[in-house]
């Protein structure tokens, strides 16, 4: 994850993890095997840089033992519905990564009485058991200095592996086979590697990982599962074929398995992939790794909600890797945000847009966001979820400038530095922490309730029943039309299972106050009509107004996945025409409906109503189109009971668009059907976009 932009069945009730770190009522130091060491144990054959770890100013020392989960309900100021069955060796995992680099810029984390405490002790206390730190190889330039992200080298891991041990968790190491962020976007080759063969990478790789792992545990770190490679859909370590990632993913596989066999322990080999959404792409993933006879345990995903698809066809992917590939299932990233508010100004990569149905931006949907995911992992017996960085809070005051304490401790999402490496994302993007609102801890370094989550996914809390959020409608009011305002409003509250639609009264001053003759946007507040609802305490609700012409036209920029209200004929054996994605040739958007053939093409789009407002209406489209004869018929047509109007038009070149339209069109028993309609030569082409129809009178 990064800034811009979101089989046998296992059961987890089944699965144990005894064999690797701390059970709830056990100490680290009773279970862990590694005799913890007090500084770096560096390999002088290693091509890793030493590097001295920093301890952290002002902290209350660790506690030693793990915490024991809940038994029974608690009470709470959020609600949490239980996962029935859940079992204690569920992954309730955090990825750690950012925290060296935030305390080194002067974040300070306080337990929820406000106590500072080692963050790690309050993450314990609140149920995380597994903690996932990123490695990169060398995030440095030439100087020394950062690249950001936390400056994640090998130091840095230990570090804070040490720290996540001594609280009683478990450990996952991320290598990502990069200087920097790798993700499906880039997979960049580390800066030592560039020049080496493909044979000679895969030997820095095996290395690389083995010294990594070993020096991991000569220092106490209880590392019980290693990713090699970090959302490795299109490559990893600056390879794209496949044959070439197989070679590199089981050097690194043979490190883990090697040093595992040395130390007596069960480290469990992970690869990682995103897109959670695209079940087949993931399936022909799984394919290829089994064709190359990929060595690994766990198949892990990230799954970002407002990004990655509903949780049904998560449960799908994840169903069909563990019963047709016999692999286990992991969700290695999600998050979901408290508020839609910048902190460190530096600006947010999830906001309005992104929440998704009945979750707004709070700390009870936030909770309840990572309950559902958790949820749906544990259906279908996975081993549990990660949530990524929420530790990774505002660095400095929201209205400063905060680039240098950036810059000095890699506390942003990058750093200037990053330029020379990754010019083309990071030295164009290179700032603060775009992640600050999906944080499980406040911009003051306080946790915020949501973080007690994974404490209590068992068996829930006890919380009085409270409004969570309340979806705010919009309402398009036609020109000359009357306004027509919801009875009811959608109140989903922090036990969903009580959600309702609430009748509502608006303001009747406000509702009068529309003015409908014109085009405009009104606010338009009222109150809920309940039992609770008292007229010296009302909750209030908002309605957004637009008065604009409405346009008719299902879908009519062709934006929309489901086109079924478009009928497409044509002459022939092939379809000559497609909706087709390319921002270039779509008059607004990304898509629009496209013709081309080797052929002679005859073919029209239609759509047809059958319940519009008695009137006089307006038909235009946009087209643009080239390469096509003069004795082409190309018109756009109306059709009522019959009887056809149209309007001809030609091609005029690219980006030089035509506007045809059809004017007073009476409508009078809600019928019509509009269309375009083209008859052309071979290798003709063209695109048509943006129908609108209006009523005019």
């Amino acid at each position: 994850m990064k800034k811009k932009t979101i089989i046998a069945v296992f059961l987890a009730s089944a699965f144990s993890l005894s064999g690797c770190g701390i059970s709830a009522e056990q100490t680290s130091t009773d279970t862990n095997p590694i005799e913890t060491q007090e500084s770096i144990v560096v390999n002088p054959e290693s091509s890793i840089p030493e590097t001295s770890i920093e301890e952290v100013p002002n902290q209350t020392p660790p506690q030693t033992s793990a915490f024991p989960l809940p038994t029974a309900a608690e009470n709470a100021g959020i609600y949490v519905e239980p996962i029935p069955n859940l079992s204690d060796n569920f992954i309730r995992g955090m990825d750690v990564s950012s925290i060296l680099a935030e305390e080194k810029s002067g974040v300070k984390y306080y337990n929820a009485e406000g106590k500072e405490q080692d963050v790690f002790t309050t993450m314990a206390e609140a149920g995380v058991n597994y903690a996932r730190i990123r490695i990169w190889n060398d995030p440095f330039d030439e100087n020394g200095n950062g690249y950001g992200g936390g400056n994640n080298d090998l130091a840095t891991a230990i570090a804070l592996g040490k720290r996540a041990t001594e609280n009683g968790m478990k450990v996952c190491i991320d290598f990502h086979y990069s200087d920097f962020w790798a993700d499906p976007a880039k997979q960049m080759c580390p800066k030592a590697w560039i020049d080496l063969s493909l044979e000679e990478k895969s030997n820095a790789l095996y290395e690389f990982t083995k010294d990594s792992l070993t020096q991991l545990l000569e220092n106490g770190v209880d590392v019980c599962m290693v990713q090699v490679g970090n959302e490795t859909n299109n490559g990893m370590a600056g390879e794209t074929q496949i044959p070439n990632i197989a070679k590199l993913m089981n050097s690194g596989s043979k490190a883990i398995r090697e040093v595992s066999k040395n130390y007596d322990k069960d480290i469990e080999v992970a690869l990682h992939y995103t897109n959670a959404n695209d079940y087949d792409g993931l399936d022909s993933i799984l394919y290829k790794l089994s064709s190359f006879q990929v060595d690994y345990d766990i198949f892990a995903l990230s799954y970002y909600p407002y990004w990655h698809g509903t949780f049904e066809n998560l449960q799908n992917v994840m169903t069909n890797i563990q019963d047709k590939y016999g692999k286990k299932t992991l969700i290695a990233e999600t998050a979901y945000c408290y508020t839609t508010e910048d902190t460190d100004g530096s600006g947010n990569s999830v906001g309005e847009a992104d929440l998704i149905d009945a979750y707004g931006a709070t700390v009870q949907s936030q909770s309840t966001a990572l309950r559902d995911v958790c949820a749906t992992a544990n259906d279908v017996g996975a081993l549990g979820v990660f949530y990524w960085e929420g530790a990774w809070i505002a660095v400095g005051d929201v209205n400063a400038d905060n680039s240098p304490i950036w810059e000095e401790f890699g506390s942003g999402w990058a750093s200037s530095y990053a330029t020379a490496y990754d010019p083309n994302d990071a030295g164009k993007y290179y700032g603060g922490c775009s992640w600050d609102n999906q944080a499980l801890f406040d911009a003051t370094g306080k946790p915020l309730e949501s973080l007690n989550t994974f404490k209590w996914l068992k068996y829930g809390t006890n919380a009085d029943p409270a409004i969570d959020m309340i979806k705010i409608p919009t309402v398009t009011c036609n020109i000359g039309s009357d306004v027509d305002m919801p009875e009811t409003i959608d109140v989903v509250y922090n036990n969903r299972s009580l959600n309702a639609a609430l009748p509502v009264e608006w303001y009747e001053e406000m509702v009068l106050n529309i003015d409908t003759s014109k085009v405009g946007t009104y606010v338009i507040t009222g109150r809920i009509l309940d039992e609770n609802t008292t007229s010296d305490n009302p909750t209030e609700v908002f309605c957004n107004v637009n008065v604009e012409r409405r346009n008719y036209v299902s879908n009519p920029s062709f934006e929309d996945s489901d086109t079924s209200m478009w009928k497409i004929s044509y002459e022939g054996d092939k379809n000559p025409t497609d909706f087709q994605q390319k921002e270039g040739d779509a008059h607004t958007g990304e898509y629009a409906f496209h013709f081309w053939s080797e052929s002679e093409m005859s073919f029209n789009i239609e759509q047809k109503f059958e319940d519009l407002e008695p009137g006089t209406y307006e038909l235009k489209a946009y087209f643009q189109g080239g390469d096509i004869n003069e004795n082409a018929q190309m018109e756009i047509y109306t059709n009522i009971d019959d009887t056809i109007v149209s309007d001809a038009f030609i091609a005029q070149g690219y980006a030089n668009w035509q506007e045809p339209t059809i004017s007073s069109i009476k409508v009078t028993d809600g019928k019509l059907k509009i269309g375009i309609r083209i008859q052309c030569n071979a290798k003709g082409w063209g695109t048509i976009d943006d129908f609108t129809l209006y009523k005019i009178d």
